[in-house]
């Protein structure tokens, strides 16, 4: 479609047909599917990764979350993860495996590339700005994932709280708390770990959640993936922001997690009702001495650098049908909403790739610019 990547006269920037902004399970998947579909690598696209290695966000997951313990992860298409050692940390296992991945497909992945800004130029392109110089592009498949945007929710008293605190994204060992009274809040998978990891570590975990723990011991099977990928895809949809992992998916009863249930350790002391100095407040007007907070109160969608093109519905989420964003069609949203899942990521770049390669070609016959597309 394009030459060599290169500077074009209508503007400082490097001239492709699509950019993939984030280098984990979707934008591998979606950088994978370009190349299928006849674009070439570093010439027809980039994809732009702010880490320093591969791994996505697994990459700053916590040492001891160990791949047996992790969410499943799905294969990328045309590389099989295989049998890992379940004792592994994940984030060594999907490093490895995503290195290997980009290395066997030579994918075209430039990194550490922090994407800052995406805007609209006046030729009806979409310019991605980096602090190592700008990108212009028809094209611009977001990957990003929500990592980079950890949730701290607002309690009263969580400013006068004299403790540490601290939230998932920082989190690293539960052995540093031994001895140390630490209130976990949130009622996600993380959450459940981190009660069960902090006890056996000799801390003494609390445990709140706003609502009681939706334990479930429904099968994790297709039909059950395809329930809730279609309860996130109706808020998507509707441009409200999506839901909250668990609320979708609940919380599987491992033996693991009944074990801790029969033993009293993973038992819910309710919602929280404010912090104080050296203690927690609960809603039923209890009280309990605190050392440490641990926030696993999750992400949200890390896309403040879409902010100047304007997608904000009044529900204060970006309307998507599928991938494609309803108020741009150069933009297609990838492990966001029903696709963040690794599954569902997988899926998604696939389709994001087919409607960039298509977008491409119909830009392409309309300009009358011959290209491999075309």
């Amino acid at each position: 479609m394009h030459g060599p990547a290169r500077k074009e006269a209508h503007g400082t920037g490097r001239r492709v047909g699509v950019v993939v902004i984030g280098a984990g399970q979707a934008g591998l998947s979606s950088a994978y599917h370009l190349a299928r579909s006849g674009l070439r690598p570093h010439r027809d696209f980039v994809v732009l990764d702010a880490n320093p290695s591969p791994g996505g966000a697994w990459l700053h997951r916590w040492p001891a979350l160990t791949f047996d313990a992790a969410h499943a992860l799905h294969d990328l298409p045309g590389l099989r993860l295989g049998t890992p050692d379940p004792e592994e940390p994940a984030s060594r296992v999907v490093g490895r495996y995503y290195s290997e991945y980009e290395r066997t497909f030579a994918l075209p992945v430039l990194r550490p590339v922090r994407v800052v800004r995406v805007e609209a130029d006046d030729d009806g392109l979409l310019r991605v700005a980096t602090p190592d110089g700008t990108w212009v592009a028809d094209v611009v498949i977001n990957a990003t994932g929500t990592w980079d945007r950890p949730y701290w929710p607002h309690y009263r008293g969580r400013d006068v709280f004299g403790g540490r605190q601290l939230h998932t994204h920082d989190y690293r060992s539960a052995d540093e708390f031994a001895g140390r009274r630490v209130l976990v809040v949130g009622g996600g998978t993380s959450a459940v770990q981190f009660v069960l990891q902090l006890h056996a570590a000799g801390a003494t975990p609390l445990w709140s959640t706003r609502r009681p723990p939706s334990f479930t011991r429904r099968p994790f099977d297709a039909e059950w993936g395809r329930e809730v990928e279609a309860t996130v895809d109706a808020r998507t949809r509707a441009g409200l922001p999506p839901a909250s992992v668990v609320s979708a998916t609940g919380l599987p009863l491992t033996a693991a997690y009944r074990a801790g249930i029969d033993a009293g350790i993973l038992v819910s002391r309710g919602p929280l009702a404010a912090l104080r100095e050296r203690s927690a407040v609960f809603t039923d007007g209890t009280e309990e001495p605190v050392d440490v907070v641990l926030w696993a109160t999750g992400f949200r969608p890390a896309l403040d650098h879409l902010a100047p093109l304007r997608l904000r519905e009044p529900g204060g989420g970006i309307a998507v049908d599928g991938v494609h964003v309803v108020k741009d069609p150069r933009l297609l949203l990838v492990g966001y909403g029903a696709s963040a899942s690794t599954l569902g990521a997988t899926r998604a770049g696939r389709a994001a790739a087919t409607a960039a390669a298509a977008r491409l070609r119909a830009v392409a016959s309309q300009s009358g610019v011959p290209g491999n597309l075309a």
